[in-house]
């Protein structure tokens, strides 16, 4: 298990020998990040960065569990010396406070009613020998399986001739997620995991290379679930379990049905456990 250290926070080589200086803002950002990790005793078990290339571009396709997860993704590329550039709603970078910030860090916004300009701006940073992290799932998996995969991430490897990275992560959902309350806790375990590259064949096909990630993902994500160092603290707190494994979280089919009914604009509701169960959680976490 890795915890940030202060020492982390102020390595000169953090970024390697010559970093870019254009990405000041950023490279300021992530030290801000391990701020935040370190204060909060993070506990991450990162594998799979000797995957990362250190140089020319790739596609981190990664599953999606809570608001949190592009930070830790990025963690895994840090050792490369690499910085990825995420793709996110094109909301986040009109916010007056988040704007700036994605913006002077070179993410990519989305418009989803114009995703076409998304997509090229994505295979020309991919050409240019950038690291590109993708949700391929669009949303935050609420039965933190992995859903269906938007095609978007295979056409762009098959475009720009770079390689896709499947990538898993997991933990992060049990302090920020979708339909439930923030919990700023300590100590939390995240896990992040990086999968051998997926080279486009010659020839390949859009769906050929969607199924081999998707396929990827499930696997890395199912490792990551397995091997993940904590156990929820009694039967109130299994809500950040997927169904399949003995958890609350809906299943595949209950969660596509609370999408749509999303998309459709009825809002769903936050699941809020009544105090007296979060009490006892609490104090059932304070005795482990």
């Amino acid at each position: 298990m890795y915890t940030a250290s202060w020492g982390d926070v102020v390595r000169r080589d953090l970024f390697g020998p010559h970093p870019d200086r254009r990405d000041r803002p950023y490279r300021i950002v992530i030290r801000l990040a391990l701020v935040v990790f370190r204060l909060f005793g993070f506990r991450f078990d990162v594998r799979g960065q000797e995957h990362v290339p250190t140089s020319g571009g790739a596609i981190i396709c990664s599953n999606h569990v809570s608001f949190f997860d592009f930070t830790f993704l990025g963690l895994a590329a840090l050792p490369q010396h690499r910085l990825v550039r995420f793709m996110a709603k094109s909301a986040v970078f009109t916010h007056r406070f988040s704007g700036p910030f994605m913006r002077a860090m070179q993410h990519i916004p989305v418009d989803r009613k114009a995703g076409a300009a998304a997509f090229d701006s994505a295979v020309r940073a991919l050409k240019d020998g950038q690291v590109v992290g993708i949700f391929p799932e669009a949303t935050i998996s609420s039965s933190f399986t992995v859903k269906d995969l938007k095609a978007g991430a295979a056409r762009m490897a098959i475009d720009a001739g770079v390689p896709v990275l499947p990538a898993a992560v997991w933990g992060g959902h049990r302090i920020a997620t979708k339909g439930h309350d923030v919990v700023l806790r300590r100590g939390v375990a995240v896990t992040v995991l990086i999968g051998e590259p997926l080279v486009p064949e010659p020839g390949e096909k859009v769906q050929s290379l969607l199924r081999r990630t998707r396929a990827a993902m499930e696997a890395l994500l199912d490792e990551a679930q397995q091997s993940y160092p904590d156990q929820p603290a009694g039967d109130d707190d299994r809500w950040w379990l997927p169904a399949h494994l003995g958890g609350t979280a809906p299943t595949p089919e209950e969660a596509k049905e609370k999408d749509a009914a999303y998309a459709a604009g009825h809002k769903v509701a936050k699941t809020r456990r009544p105090p007296v169960q979060r009490l006892k959680t609490l104090v059932a976490r304070a005795r482990r």
